[in-house]
């Protein structure tokens, strides 16, 4: 039938644009046709054959996943309300223009929804955006939340590296007008409590300032209309070498060879207290009024972090740009580091794993009056730190329990389901995690076997004799001691 040709045909379309990786714009378009012609095509019901899988940058997490991130999540939301934070909850979906204009390069990430009853959405990207939007808003002026939820983006997922399309993000923000570096520092201190708290090995944190970068881009001689462009590329500097970072600067982002080599003569600069002492003394960046107060501000942060007692795991990196629009001032990123073998003293960086920084402006952006609200903030990769925690468990062969059942009431003879009954009530009205087998007369051995299997460390058991004489047997699964009670 022609119809069938055509279906085919424009399946070897689908399959050739993905093949020549086409633009992802085009491969979606040429897709949503596909199915389109198919529907209309109508294939016949009891042929048709379901695909069983998750879409592409997405996973399904069985009881054992989940009792791991429900582990990360609990260290995250504990330290977040030891610093004092609210919880808020904002719509999966925004008005699109909400979200327009506020990532740079990264916009064409955002996946937008089909017109709804007049309204154009798109999926939320991070829970940043929507942050601002929710302030201004509500003429609020002051806040410390944080906000755990899932956000959407229309990229190329690495699955295996906790890269996916769809994926949980953990914010901390703080609202307000204070005095410099206060907030901030301590953004990076929950930083390094979380790290250190979930034990994923050497971590790093470098921070750099929005303003010390561009008043570098202006005295390279960058225009200013490619600040944003320049500093997408210096952002790639920790995945690439120096030589492909300039050869994108002055090839695809129009920059002079001459101030593409003087950038990269401050881009490559890292360490503490004394390369910003060296940078306030440089001939040409201290006469950069921008350059000049991002300096100023990172010793003071670096006064505030000392007293935190955590320079050591801190460094100032030049090199850190984060390629989102918003960010105004300070900002900075984890990374886990580890060893590349023994003969390498310079550890190596195996992923980011939190990022963050001040943006005074964003909620001005959604103000009708244009009313600024200085935020700085923190976002944990959760799904990043969820890999390597997986991994873990796996390598080390632990038994991990997927319930926190504490007992289980069992019965030894038969005909005592109302016992049972009876007791595993009295024991979920006291609170307390509680099971039993959905068996009649389920043999002891069994009921037994199954604390073992599922790890619940004790048992409930009330036979014929512990009903005569009012008390409940108490087995410690573990060790088998009895006592009565």
């Amino acid at each position: 039938m022609a119809e069938e040709a055509a279906v085919r045909a424009q399946a070897d379309t689908v399959r050739r644009l993905k093949q020549d990786k086409a633009d992802p714009d085009e491969i979606a378009k040429e897709v949503a046709k596909l199915l389109e012609m198919k529907a209309q095509l109508g294939e016949d019901e009891g042929k048709h054959k379901f695909v069983l899988k998750t879409p592409k940058g997405t996973r399904d997490y069985g009881p054992k996943q989940m009792a791991i991130r429900e582990r990360a999540f609990n260290a995250i939301i504990s330290c977040f309300k030891r610093h004092g934070a609210e919880v808020i909850d904002t719509p999966v979906f925004e008005l699109k223009e909400t979200l327009t204009g506020k990532y740079g390069e990264d916009s064409k990430l955002i996946y937008d929804l089909k017109d709804q009853g007049g309204e154009l959405l798109s999926l939320r990207y991070d829970l940043t955006v929507p942050f601002a939007r929710y302030l201004a808003m509500n003429k609020i002026t002051n806040i410390k939340r944080y906000h755990i939820a899932k956000v959407y983006r229309r990229d190329n997922p690495a699955m295996t590296r906790g890269r996916y399309r769809e994926f949980y993000q953990c914010d901390f923000d703080i609202a307000g007008q204070f005095d410099p570096m206060i907030p901030d520092a301590e953004c990076l201190k929950i930083v390094h409590e979380i790290l250190s708290d979930l034990q994923l090995g050497d971590f790093l944190i470098k921070v750099n300032d929005r303003r010390i970068l561009n008043g570098v881009f202006a005295v390279c001689g960058v225009p200013e209309s490619k600040f944003i462009p320049a500093c997408s590329t210096v952002d790639k500097l920790d995945k690439v070498p120096w030589e492909e970072v300039r050869s994108e600067m002055v090839g695809e982002k129009g920059l002079s060879p001459e101030a593409a080599d003087r950038i990269g003569e401050y881009v490559q600069l890292h360490g503490g207290l004394e390369l910003i002492e060296r940078l306030l003394q440089d001939p040409k960046l201290s006469q950069n009024k921008l350059a000049k107060e991002g300096l100023g501000d990172m010793k003071l942060l670096f006064e505030y972090l000392t007293l935190f007692g955590i320079t050591g795991k801190i460094s100032f990196d030049l090199s850190l740009a984060r390629g989102l629009d918003y960010y105004t001032g300070v900002i900075f990123e984890a990374v886990l580091l580890q060893q590349e073998n023994e003969h390498v003293e310079e550890p190596v960086s195996v992923g980011s794993v939190a990022g963050g920084g001040r943006y005074d402006g964003l909620v001005g952006m959604f103000d009708p009056k244009g009313r600024k609200v200085p935020c700085v903030g923190v976002s944990i990769g959760i799904e990043r730190i969820f890999s390597i925690l997986e991994q873990r468990l796996e390598a080390s062969g632990e038994k991990l329990r997927t319930t926190e059942t504490q007992v289980l009431v069992a019965t030894p003879q038969k005909n005592l389901l109302p016992a049972r009954l009876k007791l595993i009530s009295e024991l979920w009205d006291a609170g307390i995690k509680a099971e039993m087998l959905y068996k009649k007369d389920p043999k002891l051995l069994k009921q037994l076997q199954y604390c073992e299997d599922t790890g619940i460390p004790l048992a409930a058991i009330v036979g014929e004799q512990e009903l005569a004489d009012g008390v409940v047997k108490l087995r410690d699964v573990a060790t088998r001691e009895e006592v009565r009670m």
